[in-house]
């Protein structure tokens, strides 16, 4: 599935950018692991490692790790880098 199938794959799509070295992304990684339970069928969740799609993450102007962009019916509509709580993560998804 190419990035813009992924993106319109559901009516809401979380897509982390994140690097297996960062000590953030892996922090994250039970995060987005549980946010992705608690939203299955409401959030799809995609992640890709910033070092196996570098030509995907720089078209995203991707800069720090991770990196969130969540996309409703396939338009950005939030956008997030860094660690945050679970229940920040939960809520943004949720508002939109």
């Amino acid at each position: 599935m190419n990035y813009e199938q992924v993106i319109n794959s559901a009516p809401k799509v979380l897509v982390e950018f994140y690097a297996s070295w960062c000590p953030h992304c892996q922090r994250m990684m039970p995060i987005v692991a549980d946010v992705k339970e608690k939203e299955e069928g409401k959030v799809a969740v995609y992640q890709y490692d910033v070092d196996k799609y570098a030509e995907l993450t720089d078209a995203n102007g991707v800069e720090s790790y991770p990196t969130f962009i969540l996309y409703k019916n396939g338009e950005e509509v939030w956008r997030s880098a860094g660690e945050m709580p679970e229940s920040a993560l939960l809520s943004e998804l949720r508002k939109y």
